[in-house]
């Protein structure tokens, strides 16, 4: 796993907009633009992010909005019935 989201306050989305933990491993064609080979690339990073009410009362909205300025209305939506 990329990221870990723990917890029903959490939705994945709050991850892509605004909580900075970035779950989405590396594809394809990486050595492009990437350093050679080192320790890094045999160690496991996870992220884990965990939300409370207030935590999320104060992100989510931010999150909602750019969820719907990418036209992406389901991310919008895992968070707005959390806030609710």
């Amino acid at each position: 796993a990329g990221s870990i989201f723990i917890g029903r306050m959490t939705p994945e989305a709050v991850g892509d907009y605004v909580a900075g933990p970035n779950h989405v491993l590396p594809t394809g064609r990486r050595a492009r633009f990437a350093s050679g080979l080192s320790v890094l690339d045999f160690m496991k990073r996870t992220s884990f992010l965990g939300l409370d009410e207030a935590a999320l009362a104060k992100v989510g909205p931010s999150a909602v909005a750019l969820a719907h300025a990418e036209g992406l209305p389901a991310h919008a939506k895992s968070i707005e019935v959390r806030l609710k």
